[in-house]
């Protein structure tokens, strides 16, 4: 015997008690499982389930490296983990080499980005067929890469969950766009994560737990402020309320042209 009540076959059946003003307002959510290089353009995924880009060539950003990291934990202590090493692992293996190391704190909810850093074009070489060369026709040729004249970041999280969200901007290049989460050190687990992101790759960070979130980053580069820039990045603002920007942008007559007018 089916106990099911036969109107939740029927959308117009099973939402019949509902006011039709109320009905034709609702949305379902798709809670199906979709394919991980749908996920991870789209809603997004767990670093743990992109540490290999195997299968994902159509959706990973080229150059773009997301490495798994070991976080060791004692209860009663605290916790202990390595950031990355310049002698193994994916920095050694890409030649990466790190001019500056950053702490920045993001409070809870809060978020920064696009930031985007701009590649660096030899003189004389076309924009779209140097960046293909780098990145789709030779992408194991790292010594090509000008690493100590283009910023790239390698992003690290001790405390918080930490959204990432990377669009490639690279002249020549697909925009693709790759969505993860990453756990701070203070989760120890699967997902505990260091991530590279090249130049012309924009990149945004959002806090996304009740702690602040923590992060430690390398750069190729030391910081050039005509070299960070910004795109769709208003919510690093503080916009004040409605009634002051009114109060602020208020004109009154001036000192001087009263005195004048006396």
């Amino acid at each position: 015997m089916n106990d099911r009540d036969p109107s939740s076959s029927n959308p117009r059946e099973l939402w019949r008690g509902v006011r039709a003003e109320a009905e034709n307002k609702l949305e379902t959510r798709d809670y199906s499982r979709k394919e991980i290089a749908v996920r991870l353009a789209d809603t997004g995924v767990r670093a743990c389930e992109v540490f290999s880009n195997e299968g994902l060539e159509d959706a990973w950003i080229p150059a773009v490296e997301i490495f798994q990291r070991t976080v060791y934990h004692q209860r009663s202590r605290g916790y202990f983990a390595e950031m990355a090493r310049t002698t193994e692992g994916p920095i050694r293996r890409v030649g990466l080499e790190l001019r500056q190391w950053s702490v920045a704190t993001m409070y809870s909810e809060s978020a920064k980005g696009f930031h985007i850093h701009p590649p660096h074009i030899p003189e004389g070489e076309d924009p779209e067929a140097w960046l293909r060369r780098l990145y789709i026709e030779e992408p194991g040729n790292y010594s090509l890469r000008p690493y100590d004249k283009e910023q790239w970041d390698i992003m690290f999280f001790v405390r918080g969950i930490a959204e990432i969200v990377l669009v490639d901007e690279r002249a020549g290049l697909s925009r693709r766009v790759m969505r993860f989460v990453i756990d701070g050190d203070d989760l120890p687990g699967p997902n505990n994560a260091g991530v590279v992101i090249p130049a012309g790759v924009a990149h945004a960070v959002r806090s996304c737990s009740s702690q602040d979130l923590i992060m430690v980053y390398g750069t190729s580069t030391t910081f050039e402020p005509e070299h960070e820039g910004r795109i769709a990045s208003d919510i690093e603002r503080a916009p004040l309320p409605d009634d002051w920007e009114k109060y602020l942008e208020s004109s009154y007559p001036s000192a001087t042209s009263e005195s004048a007018g006396s």
